[in-house]
């Protein structure tokens, strides 16, 4: 199998989970860094294998042999990044949220078609096996109709007004950054646009909120969601059908989950994998490219473009 070859723009956190994740894939290696300090990008493609290492990211969407870029740059740069890399010819890949408004979303999905280039964003919780598998369950009809959705996920991060969570400069607040996790998850198993949006949110600092309640419905389906930067929540996910529910722990990462009738654990799956998880939407996006495809069926534009205007409708209420 051709591996692709991968240019990483940005050397946080994030880029780093997903270049170790790399190795766990058959089908694409890191081969070129970009970051804004030469030095940082030198220092991250030497640790991770890369060939190329660029100061300043033009360079790297310039390179011929660059076949799919991964974005992992903050929120706000999202948009600029991944236009120009499209403008490049690059396919790209874009870490969540894929852009900080519906507007943005549509243009660079709209760009990406002119380009006629791959793109999507990076929820790699959709593409994780324990995630496929509850909703198999579902689609199998193993917990009967669905009557409620209860999701979240929050950790606690400390207040910094420079820092990138609390700056509203750089996109900051709790939705965006970790909240596009529980409307995703609502999304995923519900298909379906989210009505009656009642909201809770506390401001913390300049219009940027650090903690979020949600409560809607999608059809004849209740939907319970949070997200925090004040506390750890419980992080986890219960679809919850008429004739029983899935749990889901750690839902955003999920390893696990397990199938309930009333207080009966009827059965249990757990991945067992090596990896932290960004293996699979990898390893899904070079399968898709190999096949030549410009979207994925999983996490679509349209899918994107759901979870932007929901995040637009949700700060409208806070």
């Amino acid at each position: 199998m051709k591996k692709i070859n991968w240019g990483i723009v940005g050397c946080g956190r994030i880029a780093a989970q997903f270049c170790e994740d790399l190795a766990h894939t058959n089908n694409g290696v890191v081969y070129a860094v970009a970051a804004r300090n030469g030095d940082d990008a030198t220092a991250f493609a030497s640790k991770y294998g890369a060939a190329n290492a660029y100061e300043g990211y033009q360079a790297l969407f310039d390179d011929k042999n660059v076949d799919v870029v991964y974005i992992a740059t903050p929120h706000n740069f999202h948009f600029k990044n991944a236009s120009d890399a499209i403008k490049a010819g690059k396919h790209v890949l874009c870490e969540k949220p894929i852009t900080v408004s519906a507007e943005e979303c549509k243009q660079l999905s709209l760009l990406a078609k002119k380009h006629d280039v791959f793109l999507m964003e990076a929820m790699w919780t959709y593409f994780l096996p324990a995630i496929q598998k509850a909703k198999q369950w579902v689609e199998q009809g193993r917990i009967g109709t669905i009557k409620h959705v209860k999701t979240d996920f929050g950790y606690p991060v400390p207040f910094n007004p420079d820092g990138r969570e609390y700056n509203p400069n750089l996109a900051g607040g709790c939705l965006l950054d970790m909240g596009i996790y529980p409307l995703a998850i609502a999304n995923y198993f519900l298909n379906n646009d989210l009505e009656n949006l009642y909201v809770r949110a506390n401001i913390r600092y300049k219009g940027v909120e650090d903690d979020v309640l949600i409560t809607a419905n999608c059809g004849d389906v209740m939907v319970s969601l949070a997200t925090s930067f004040q506390c750890r929540l419980g992080n986890g996910a219960y679809i919850i059908g008429d004739k029983g529910y899935i749990k889901i722990p750690d839902a955003f990462r999920a390893y696990e989950c397990s199938l309930y009738e009333l207080d009966d654990l009827i059965e249990h799956f757990e991945d067992g994998r090596q990896s932290q998880g960004y293996s699979f939407e990898a390893q899904e996006v070079g399968r898709l490219l190999s096949e030549n495809k410009r979207e994925s069926d999983i996490m679509s534009h349209s899918q994107s473009l759901l979870l932007q205007s929901q995040m637009e409708r949700i700060k409208a209420l806070f």
